[in-house]
């Protein structure tokens, strides 16, 4: 019963995958720059007639 133990111990240690969830950053400054560079490109392609 101890090496069972053990070995879901170990399991359960691994199943972290380091996704989305885990990454704190900084969200905020990610979105705000993504929404500033979509609005850039739009202001691009809107002055270079291609829309």
């Amino acid at each position: 019963m101890s090496a069972t133990t053990t070995l879901a111990g170990r399991l359960f240690a691994r199943t972290r995958t380091g996704g989305p969830q885990d990454d704190r950053g900084p969200e905020l400054l990610e979105h705000v720059l993504g929404w500033t560079l979509v609005v850039l490109l739009a202001v691009l392609v809107t002055r270079a007639g291609l829309m």
